[in-house]
């Protein structure tokens, strides 16, 4: 019985010597005081196909890096006050309660918060407050074309872009493909900044030249042709029009419903607290 006995503890040692084995140690490669840098904080600090001269020189500034601050650490909190000491965290602590408050929050929000904006609520907000939406620069409705000067149908082009029927929009819209660059939504406002970036003969100095309401005009360099077409400028300070400020609009209705539900829900929190009982103020 004896024998059977230490034959199947032999058998346990045997078979569970790893479950007794001692955790194996994580590798430092470098030591600050009692801080310890260990190879897997940099497992993945280089990025794959790196020269191996560029890796060294990658991994040593990290740690050069890792040990000044650490140094810096270790001196601050021998060197500064107590009173300092004291006012950091406070403001440590106060850190951490605004970051998870404000995470706990966003969660909630991202969970109820209606995003649906009608047409008719961006129309009512623009109405109210109309006076406050004034354009910081021109505003500009226009349509171009840029294409090479030997493009062999090129009147036939021209012609169309000058009439520029539903039909001539979707035929040169066809061979569009063939132009240099193009803008045919010529019912939308755009700024006149976008304007210098996409034609980039017009600028500042010249705008009055190119940039005026009803102008139409062909602009030719080394080696192509400008089509272009302006139905209407806004001046600088004018009221914006509702349809360049939708977008803006939409997203300031939802930031506002966004810190509506916020200060709902904070109060909804306190006063479940307080009648849940978790939450009172002793008089």
């Amino acid at each position: 019985m004896k024998i059977w006995i230490q034959i199947v503890l032999l058998t346990f040692l045997v078979t569970s010597c790893d479950y007794f084995r001692a955790p194996k140690e994580p590798k430092a490669i470098a030591r600050v005081g009692k801080s310890y840098l260990y190879l897997e904080d940099i497992a993945n600090l280089v990025p794959s196909g790196t020269s191996k001269k560029d890796s060294i020189a990658i991994v040593k500034s990290f740690i050069d890096r890792w040990a000044t601050q650490k140094l810096l650490f270790e001196a601050s909190e021998r060197n500064i006050s107590k009173a300092k000491v004291s006012e950091f965290n406070e403001l440590i602590d106060q850190y951490k309660v605004d970051l998870y408050t404000k995470a706990y929050l966003e969660d909630l929000v991202i969970r109820q918060i209606d995003t649906v904006v009608t047409e008719a609520q961006i129309e009512s907000y623009y109405n109210t407050n109309k006076q406050f939406f004034k354009n910081s620069s021109e505003l500009v409705k226009m349509r171009y074309i840029n294409l090479v000067k030997e493009n062999p149908k090129f009147a036939n082009i021209k012609a169309k872009f000058s009439s520029f029927t539903k039909k001539d929009r979707k035929e040169l819209e066809q061979q569009a493909v063939k132009f240099k660059s193009y803008a045919f939504n010529d019912s939308i406002w755009v700024d006149i900044n976008q304007v210098y970036e996409k034609l980039p003969f017009v600028n500042i100095e010249n705008k009055n030249k190119y940039i005026s309401s009803g102008i139409n005009f062909d602009y030719p360099d080394s080696t192509t042709v400008w089509l272009v077409k302006v139905n209407k400028v806004l001046p600088k300070d004018s009221p914006t029009p509702l349809e360049f400020l939708k977008p803006t609009i939409k997203q300031i209705i939802i930031n506002n419903r966004k810190l509506e539900l916020i200060n709902t829900l904070e109060k909804e929190i306190t006063n479940d607290a307080i009648n849940d009982n978790k939450y009172e103020i002793y008089k």
